[in-house]
């Protein structure tokens, strides 16, 4: 039995899939939060919001993610990070998983992975979870009636938590799986209830196609200047680095919050929601996306609530430290309707410094730029990943190594080729630890990040006076206006002045450690800043 809010050209049965209870396509809102109290998948919040946990896993599972090794893509898969599955093991994989399927009901959503008509994805992701289908209608792109009428999966995506694989007959890892075939053009996910595999399959794919039409696939927020879209920025980093947060700023329009391309037209949203984290987010903060925790049909992942009540607590990572909410971007008053911005006139490189060793601010050269765009340095936040449980030092190169298939120099030549073109200011911005390493000193204060980050993109911050950083060459202001002078000196924070040079040192040597594994494959201008 089909139940849903049109009747789809392309059915389940079209693709193979049978036996199952009902289906239901392309339920609204109101009908999947109905259908998740119904089956027990959680509880309803204050505003009409879905409160759920995700039970074992509230992270990302890295580890079990495999990439089918056919020939069409065995010399294009950067296999150093992606773990291979073959054909074989995909072929039973998926013939168990749809076996378990039968007389179950399934929710399908078609949707479109990218703002921009050349480039989206047309994406079908059916899931177990009604509250699945919720999260990640939420979080693609939604297309109209008349789009959904003559609608044709280009990949399909099957989620079902409740299939465990098996890795002897599989030829996966665990019991947990996240599978790309990109010959079927199938992803099947199971053994997790963790919505943001859902999200990453679908930008995973987007980092494989679209390298070959020349676009650059960014892990990145983006907005632009309010009644100029063509003063559009960027906002690289991992989780935990301030994407979300920075990008929405009241005074600017905000394009995307996690996933973007830059194409020859300009930059475009991947997604049509956000996915913030939730922990310690406070009405004057952060007050756009707080007051998105009391709105209908908001997803509140893994976060501590009042039984009664159902008020949420935002201090309480009992849970997880990875507590989250997932909305429409039109929750946000700011955001764009159409998710289009002109060529990035600013990129900024997020990064959580637990050594508390980098300024918060430098300026790039486009040398430096593909140096730390291919270093990606961050601090991995606690809860992102199952058993991170404090900050820990990593480099995950394009600031998203868990996303990219291809070679770190893939997108990192497409990158430093564009800021060429289109002439962006670079900047790295440290969101991480000032007056010592974690445990010791604290974290960078919002305030100046904020203000740091409003001088760079008016344009202000280029007029500065600039130093040279002893450790790492690339130049950093002197005095801002409305930041504390001290702050922009990070050993100066420090009351431990040996201990700061020895992280630094420390830090340095990461750095060139970790960078010897492209020195064969970058060009000259970007080795002779190189630090070490």
């Amino acid at each position: 039995m089909d139940i849903g809010r049109v009747n789809p050209a392309h059915k389940l049965e079209d693709q193979g899939i049978t036996g199952l209870g009902t289906v239901y396509y392309n339920l609204m809102e109101p009908a999947l939060v109905e259908a998740a109290l119904k089956r027990g998948e959680g509880e309803l919040g204050q505003g009409g919001t879905f409160l759920v946990s995700t039970g074992k896993f509230t992270g990302r599972s890295p580890k079990d993610k495999h990439v089918v090794k056919t020939e069409s893509v065995a010399d294009a898969i950067w296999w150093e990070a992606n773990a291979e599955m073959s054909p074989a093991g995909f072929d039973a994989l998926h013939a168990d998983m749809l076996e378990h399927m039968k007389g179950k009901d399934m929710f399908v959503q078609d949707l479109f992975g990218g703002a921009d008509p050349e480039h989206r994805l047309d994406v079908r992701m059916v899931t177990e979870l009604a509250w699945h289908n919720l999260f990640i209608r939420h979080l693609l792109r939604r297309p109209s009636r008349e789009e959904l009428d003559g609608f044709a999966p280009e990949f399909t995506i099957i989620n079902v938590p409740s299939f465990k694989a098996d890795p002897a007959k599989h030829d996966c890892k665990s019991e947990t799986v996240i599978a790309l075939n990109f010959d079927k053009k199938l992803i099947l996910i199971g053994g997790t209830e963790y919505a943001g595999e859902n999200k990453k399959s679908v930008f995973t794919l987007l980092n494989y196609i679209l390298p070959e039409k020349g676009v650059m696939p960014m892990h990145c927020s983006a907005n632009h200047a309010k009644g100029n879209p063509v003063d559009a920025a960027i906002f690289f980093g991992l989780s935990g680095t301030g994407k979300t947060t920075l990008s929405a700023d009241p005074e600017r329009v905000l394009i995307g919050d996690d996933e973007h391309g830059w194409s020859e037209r300009g930059t475009f949203n991947f997604e049509g929601g956000c996915y913030a984290k939730t922990i310690s987010l406070s009405p004057e903060a952060e007050p756009e996306i707080y007051a998105t925790t009391s709105k209908f049909a908001t997803v509140i992942e893994n976060m501590v609530y009042d039984p009664e009540t159902k008020e949420l607590d935002f201090e309480d990572d009992s849970l997880t430290p990875n507590m989250r909410c997932a909305y429409p971007l039109d929750y946000i008053s700011n955001a764009s309707e159409t998710g289009l911005g002109g060529h990035p006139k600013n990129i900024i490189m997020l990064t959580c410094d637990a050594f508390g060793v980098l300024p918060p601010i430098a300026r790039l050269t486009p040398a430096q730029a593909m140096y730390h765009f291919l270093s990606g340095f961050t601090s991995k936040m606690a809860g992102t990943e199952r058993g991170v449980t404090e900050p820990q030092p990593v480099f995950s190169t394009c600031f998203g190594a868990p996303f990219m298939p291809r070679r770190p120099e893939v997108y990192g030549n497409l990158l430093r080729d564009k800021i060429a073109k289109h002439g962006a200011t670079c900047w790295l911005v440290n969101t991480g630890w000032t007056g010592g390493a974690y445990g010791t000193g604290s974290r960078m204060p919002i305030k100046a990040t904020r203000a740091l980050l409003t001088a760079a993109l008016d344009g202000s911050l280029n007029e500065a006076t600039f130093r040279k950083d002893p450790n790492f060459g690339f130049d950093v202001p002197v005095t801002v206006p409305g930041v504390d002078a001290g702050l922009l000196d990070p050993r100066s924070t420090w009351t431990d002045k040996d201990g700061y040079d020895a992280n630094a040192a420390k830090l340095v040597k990461m750095f060139s450690d970790n960078f010897e594994q492209y020195l064969a494959h970058i060009d000259e201008d970007v080795k002779a800043v190189a630090i070490g």
